[in-house]
């Protein structure tokens, strides 16, 4: 079922693909890791449209390892585990470097507090990366829900009802915009209005228009056009 699109108290934001451009950071990163292997390098799209799968989807391609490997980290292997501990350690190093909003958010996020709508992230990255990454582009907002945060991370929805919780408002008051099939289960779950961002990190063999959200934005500024609307 469609949520209805009233105007928002709230508008909430996955983090890596959708509020930030964070996959700058991950090229270096992977290939570096490819390099001390002897391997070639990858084209910043493959490792791009990895991003939004987490430390896990980018330790199997750094290191060359079947798509199933690490899925389930409670049963990953040791060396996979370590392999995946580098890459995060080489990450935490070099967080914040060449991310930064996608262009047009700093747009958006000042319209969004002209109009007095609170903003914040729910993501599935891990709190120590989110805060160092919020900490190094000195982004501030009203709340943030990392998985520390909850008992079930997206697409579980979780940590929608916990932001909205914080907010002190009802999820129908909420929009919630992701570049993941995740992003928008958690939302529909939550019954909130949900936003694909088609201008996120989506592999090649997906599209935003199978996700059946509610609406599709191709740019940060295509949020705002969401908004002409009355409450």
């Amino acid at each position: 079922m469609m949520a209805s699109r009233i105007k928002p108290e709230a508008i909430l934001f996955d983090l890596d693909g959708t509020l930030v451009d964070t996959a700058p950071d991950f090229f270096a990163v992977v290939n570096g890791l490819r390099k001390d292997q002897g391997k070639p390098e990858l084209v910043d799209e493959k490792i791009r449209e990895q991003v939004s799968n987490g430390g896990s989807a980018l330790t199997r391609i750094a290191f060359d390892y079947p798509d199933q490997a690490g899925r389930d980290l409670a049963t990953a292997s040791s060396v996979f585990l370590e392999h995946r501990q580098q890459l995060l350690d080489r990450y935490f190093d070099n967080i914040g470097t060449l991310s930064g909003y996608f262009p047009g958010f700093e747009t958006v996020i000042a319209e969004l507090e002209k109009q007095e709508i609170r903003w914040g992230i729910v993501t599935n990255k891990p709190r120590l990366y989110t805060d160092e990454l919020l900490k190094k582009l000195n982004i501030q907002c009203d709340v943030v829900i990392c998985p520390d945060d909850v008992s079930k991370a997206k697409p579980d929805p979780e940590p929608l009802l916990k932001a909205t919780e914080i907010l002190e408002l009802k999820a129908e008051q909420c929009w919630y915009v992701g570049d993941h099939i995740r992003d928008i289960q958690a939302g529909k779950a939550a019954e909130m209005f949900t936003l694909a961002a088609s201008f996120g990190y989506i592999e090649a063999d997906d599209s935003a228009e199978n996700w059946q959200a509610d609406a599709i934005i191709d740019s940060p500024e295509a949020l705002l056009e969401q908004l002409t609307i009355k409450k």
